[in-house]
């Protein structure tokens, strides 16, 4: 009884994890891609009219 709960809790663990990373990773690759962004636009910023 008390290994399946352990492989479980252990399963659980590394699946979380897995999706944290995969989190990180893309958070961190949309941040960078809004800094770019964002330069392009600053840089263009006189040929932009209202």
């Amino acid at each position: 009884m008390n290994e399946k709960i352990y492989k479980t809790m252990s399963t659980s663990g590394a699946c979380n994890l897995a999706v944290g990373i995969v989190v990180l990773v893309t958070g961190a690759a949309a941040g960078i891609l809004m800094i770019i962004s964002g330069a392009k636009l600053i840089k263009r910023k006189a040929d932009i009219l209202l």
